[in-house]
């Protein structure tokens, strides 16, 4: 069971903390509900130009005092930025731990946002654009969505364009702060040796003089898709393919099945069966895997691989041949029981990290309100059968209903 300590502030701000006693290190982070798809169209990379502003400069500490505040005591501090949410986090010797609560407090609350230090972030961010328009594995990843979610926020790329990166003001910073920072839908979330009583009290201690910020705001939802089939020829030696298309949302009741039926088909596991059947039986790819990422809303299906330009064609065929399968084909008693302990263990070890853990509690509170437990997880999957599985199958892995992206060389 696992076992964390919720406590509300009077601003609204969550404290979620996790006692971990064999533990030296104490990793923590302010998790915000906020993302890419809240950006206006005008604003679109702001959210992630935040994230790295945030280094960059408070009322109280210029850029290099940030950086140097963690890392002259052996820690680290970072952050990222998704679709929908903003997350700054360190990792310190729990010593330290108070040190790196009152920076965290100071970069989310007190950035400035120097004109000069945009100036500067701006062409690390291009030069961030750049290094990912070189790696066409990572770049047709981030344009699919455009493929799937086209004409919505969430199929803006994260990073923004050029053009709205090298326009952003300090006033654009602050606009969008004012119009989606709500403390009610924000967590502080710690896994440390510390007791929850002390980690109360340096929340009341550096986070009371926040005031209570609250903002309504409206998601706009995702509604109407068409699939779409797009080549693009790049400079490149190798093709590129992501197929894929929308997905459950996050709390739809169907999402653990449908991650398991993901896992089978082209989890982490070298024995998928995209693996096995691209891989290790056909030698047509190096990697091929298979993705399922959920947001409020609506969920993304997608399958990555990389071929030959001349097996493309095949490679497909063989994806596609995969696909059917689970469509008609259920699961045997001894394949589905090897599925259900595989996810099981995968889940068990990914909550081994302490510093993913303490990610995945804050973000749990955020988009549920609870955190459920790896044996209520684990009840779930045991309660799935080849018949629902199937069923799952033919709602979402229809042929009529994939989305196509390839890059191939030029």
């Amino acid at each position: 069971m696992l076992d964390y300590n919720i406590h509300t502030l009077p601003n609204g701000i969550r404290i979620i903390h996790k006692q971990v006693n064999h533990t030296k290190i104490a990793h923590s982070g302010f998790i915000m509900d906020i993302g890419s798809r809240d950006e206006l169209q005008q604003e679109q990379g702001l959210a992630h130009f935040w994230e790295h502003m945030a280094f960059k400069g408070t009322a109280k500490r210029k850029s290099f005092h940030i950086i140097n505040s963690l890392e002259s005591v052996g820690g680290e501090l970072n952050a990222y930025t998704t679709k929908e949410k903003i997350c700054f986090y360190s990792s310190v010797l729990d010593k330290h731990f108070e040190r790196s609560f009152e920076l965290l407090t100071d970069i989310t609350f007190r950035s400035i946002f120097p004109e000069k230090e945009i100036e500067k972030e701006r062409g690390v961010i291009l030069e961030e654009m750049a290094m990912y328009l070189d790696t066409p594995e990572e770049a047709i990843v981030d344009e699919f969505d455009n493929v799937v979610f086209g004409g919505h926020p969430l199929g803006n790329n994260i990073l923004g364009s050029k053009e709205s990166v090298s326009g952003f003001m300090k006033q654009d910073f602050l606009n969008f702060i004012d119009r989606n920072l709500s403390t009610d839908t924000m967590a502080f979330c710690s896994v440390s040796n510390w007791p929850f009583e002390k980690v109360v009290k340096l929340a009341e201690k550096y986070l009371s003089g926040i005031p209570t910020i609250s903002r309504k705001r409206d998601r706009m939802p995702f509604l109407n898709y068409e699939p779409k089939a797009i080549t693009l020829e790049k400079s490149i030696s190798q093709a590129h393919c992501v197929i894929g298309c929308p997905a459950y949302a996050l709390n739809d009741d169907r999402r653990i099945p449908f991650f398991m039926l993901v896992n089978i088909l082209g989890g982490p596991g070298m024995n998928s069966r995209l693996n096995l059947a691209v891989r290790e039986k056909h030698g047509l790819v190096y990697t091929i895997d298979a993705n399922y990422a959920t947001y409020i809303d609506t969920g993304l299906f997608s399958i990555y691989f990389g071929t030959e330009k001349k097996q493309l064609k095949r490679t497909t065929s063989l994806v596609l041949k995969e696909m059917k399968k689970l469509r008609e084909k259920p699961l045997g008693s001894l394949q589905l029981h090897t599925a259900k302990e595989q996810l099981m263990g995968q889940l068990a070890m990914a909550e081994e990290s302490n510093m993913g853990l303490m990610m995945m509690l804050g973000k749990s509170i955020l988009d549920q309100n609870k955190v459920e437990p790896l044996n209520e997880i684990f009840d779930k999957i045991k309660s799935i059968n080849s018949g629902h599985l199937v069923e799952i199958a033919n709602d979402v892995l229809r042929e009529d209903q994939l989305s196509y992206l390839n890059y191939v060389p030029q």
